[in-house]
């Protein structure tokens, strides 16, 4: 037997708890309409005559022949136990003209009641991923093994008939997934309950809003018991009240085995849910691991995308220039005075500027600025407000801005320093790109910033 054609079961056998495994897989699509068009035919003929390219079978099988039985009858995906699709690698198929990698070389396994996060930027490859491990369309190359019920809430709408009520269609999706019509019965309330669209669930679905769209795909997909659970960013359109009670249906089911795969941009959410983590990057992998560690990575690659720094074309005309002091550095430190590059969330953070004055001053202040790229985070210190004088004798000093539990989340910084007289009214020296630092942030964070707290609790 041909070894490229042997059945995964024992492969699965092996580790029971793997619901979800990947090997290698890759999807590529094609620029121009006509030449997809033209591949698909060129493909489909080889596949046809059994010649494919790269050498390598193709075919779709399952492993215990219930999705195609040898007298051709198709029985119900919920009847299957395991799929697989085999292709050949990626590297020896290559591109033709047009052709581009969707998703290049992705692996990775999900165990049973294991929740992983998928990130990345738009276009990165995930719903191409998720369509692939759901069966709609089939990897050209690589291997997807799947064991058990899957539940799907891809796109908007996907998966609805808009002509049909939402009653008809739970009935429809229900029956797919290989529900018997008293089984589907049973759950029709608690779907229609959670959906929380009323009298609506016998309007056609053509005639839903996008929210009421979403809470009815999420209820179904959630409901119909599934194994494994596939969630793109869809929540991200229901209001806020329906997103808390899916993120606590999603806790539900992950308590109870059900293996989710979960994708979101907002990196909140992922560290809420997802204990692993994987991040794709133009279709391949940049990372893959612990929640924390690879959120980190992700949030610092972002900040680093920008084309110029957040104050590079800043307008400093307005600011009335002043003689006898000027900005010699500024640098992160450690309290040794040793210069960082990297800071970790929670730790200290030290910004130090050094400054010299060379001729008698009335006055001196200093002011200390850190922001995001975009500036979508802003907070500046300056010491006249918090009450602090500066020395101004002549020569070299420095001022030390000191954090002592860091509160930022990860990413890039970029501090703005000024040196300012008495009243803050002229400027001796500013360099609105002092200094860029890398914070990176290992812990669960809820958002961009942590202020300092602590919690008390006592009897009522």
């Amino acid at each position: 037997m041909n070894p490229s054609l042997q059945s995964p079961v024992s492969s699965l056998q092996s580790n029971s708890d793997v619901l979800v495994r990947v090997e290698g897989v890759s999807k590529k699509f094609c620029l121009s309409l006509k030449k997809s068009l033209w591949y698909g035919l060129q493909d489909m003929g080889r596949e046809l005559t059994g010649r494919r390219r790269g050498g390598v079978d193709g075919r779709r099988q399952t492993v215990d022949g219930r999705l195609e039985t040898r007298d051709g009858r198709l029985e119900t995906a919920a009847e299957s136990l395991q799929s697989t699709v085999r292709s050949p690698q990626s590297n020896s198929l290559g591109l033709r003209p047009k052709e581009f990698w969707a998703v290049n070389n992705v692996s990775f396994e999900l165990k049973r009641g294991e929740c992983l996060g998928l990130i990345g930027r738009n276009g990165a490859g995930k719903t191409t991923l998720l369509k692939m491990l759901n069966g709609l369309i089939k990897p050209d190359a690589g291997r997807i093994e799947m064991r058990g019920r899957i539940g799907a809430l891809i796109a908007l709408g996907a998966g609805f008939n808009p002509v049909l009520t939402g009653r008809e269609n739970i009935f429809i999706n229900a029956s797919v997934l290989g529900l018997t019509k008293k089984e589907i019965d049973a759950k029709l309330d608690e779907i229609i309950d959670f959906a929380e669209i009323g009298d609506f669930i016998d309007t056609p679905v053509q005639n839903y809003s996008s929210g009421m769209a979403v809470r009815l795909g999420f209820a179904v997909a959630s409901s119909l018991s599934p194994d494994i659970l596939l969630a793109d960013e869809v929540l991200a359109v229901g209001d806020a009240g329906f997103r808390a009670k899916c993120y606590r249906r999603l806790a539900a089911l992950l308590e109870t085995g059900v293996s989710v795969i979960f994708v979101s941009h907002e990196i909140a959410n992922i560290q809420r849910l997802c204990p692993k983590c994987l991040w794709l990057r133009n279709g391949q992998m940049a990372g893959l691991g612990d929640t924390g560690t690879v959120a980190s990575q992700y949030g610092i690659w972002l900040d680093r995308q920008g084309k110029a720094g957040p104050n590079s074309a800043r307008d400093d005309a307005g600011k009335t220039r002043l003689t006898g002091a000027r900005i010699l550095d500024v640098a992160a430190v450690a309290p040794d005075g040793r210069k960082l590059e990297r800071i970790e969330t929670g730790k200290e953070l030290r910004i130090r500027l050094t400054y010299e004055i060379d001729e008698p001053i009335p006055g001196i202040h200093v002011s200390l600025s850190i922001r995001t790229k975009e500036e979508a985070l802003y907070s500046a210190y300056v010491t006249l407000y918090d009450g602090i004088s500066i020395a101004r004798k002549i020569g070299r000093s420095h001022v030390d801005l000191v954090f002592p539990e860091l509160g930022l989340g990860a990413g890039e910084y970029w501090v703005s320093a000024g040196l300012a007289d008495e009243q803050m009214i002229g400027f001796y020296d500013w360099n609105w790109d002092a200094l860029k630092f890398e914070i990176q942030c290992a812990r669960k964070m809820l958002g961009r910033i942590s202020l300092p707290h602590r919690w008390e609790a006592g009897a009522c």
